[in-house]
């Protein structure tokens, strides 16, 4: 049956399910001995961490969810690996971000010295303050130190957007736009929907319009990733991606695309997994944009099941 024939509801309680069920039957070969030999270290540890990410608004948005439960075990199982600290600093580029997300996503019932480690060798070298650090950068850095109860120095979530790409990007043409930038600065002042952003009615209009025109804009391209992160991106500023043109078009190329399986086989068009990829670069290819297709659609999902749409959402969550 055509896509086009089946309500939005449905097309992101289908995506949703698939992707969760994709996600959970597939994960652990992150952190198995295949996965070890196959995978390089920093991708691995990424996703990872991006998989205790999920975990944290799957156990938010879906608690009874039973698969929830291996997800929530095997990100136990690898971030208290004795070696999993040290795996967070071979890439110097990467280092200190992956070690705040490890401190911020670590599972609470998890029993690891790690994060009060790291946390503390962030505070000893300065990293627990702007030190030249970027806007987004420093966003990011303070969201994810304020996770994991750490002691800083950021400034405050409002100077921070203020300095934000989206908070200047209204007369931007799109393709002068970082997507993920944009998006993940929503997420941040957000909690990936979990609360209010903390805007002014103006600057969350000018915010949401500049997220709907890359949804559009990434629509056409048939970029999937980005698609769901910017349909995300659409719920956190207090819309209901079902409702505007772009989310809604987003959802239908998803559903469309969405694999029998359950995954979203690549992250576009142009880099979709071949019929004949292996299953290493299946999983390689598919992974990043099925986990944020089961992101988006349990926090959309789930606050549509609560009534939680459209300006109502920014009184509906928790504030800061």
């Amino acid at each position: 049956m055509s896509t086009r024939s089946v309500g939005l509801d449905e097309a992101v309680a289908s995506l949703s399910a698939g992707t969760r069920r994709w996600i959970a039957a597939r994960a652990g070969y992150l952190d198995s001995p295949a996965g070890h030999a196959d995978l390089p270290v920093t991708p691995r540890v990424k996703a990872l961490l991006q998989l205790a990410l999920l975990r944290r608004s799957w156990s938010k948005a879906g608690p009874a969810d039973a698969a929830l439960g291996d997800v929530t075990e095997l990100v136990e199982r690898a971030l208290q690996r004795p070696d999993f600290p040290h795996l967070l600093t071979l890439d110097r580029r990467y280092a200190r971000q992956f070690e705040l997300m490890y401190a911020a996503l670590t599972p609470a019932g998890a029993v690891t010295d790690g994060p009060r480690t790291v946390l503390a060798r962030s505070a000893a070298d300065g990293y627990l303050a702007p030190r030249g650090k970027s806007p987004y950068v420093h966003l990011e850095a303070r969201y994810y130190a304020d996770l994991a109860g750490a002691e800083h120095r950021f400034a405050s979530y409002e100077e921070l957007y203020a300095a934000s790409l989206p908070a200047r990007a209204a007369t931007l043409p799109v393709a002068d736009l970082d997507v993920c930038v944009v998006a993940h600065t929503v997420f941040y002042l957000s909690d990936f929907g979990l609360r209010d952003p903390g805007l002014t009615e103006d600057a969350r209009e000018q915010a949401l319009q500049v997220v709907e025109r890359l949804t559009h804009h990434c629509v056409g391209l048939g970029e999937w990733d980005l698609v769901g992160k910017l349909v995300l991106a659409q719920y956190c500023l207090g819309a209901d991606p079902l409702r505007t043109p772009s989310g809604a078009a987003g959802i239908r190329m998803l559903a469309e695309v969405q694999a029998p399986d359950g995954a979203i086989p690549g992250k576009s068009v142009v880099r979709r997994a071949p019929a004949d990829a292996t299953p290493v670069d299946y999983f390689r290819k598919s992974y990043q944009a099925t986990l944020v297709t089961a992101l988006a659609t349990l926090v959309v999902g789930a606050g549509r099941a609560c009534g939680v749409s459209t300006t109502a959402a920014s009184a509906a969550r928790e504030t800061r």
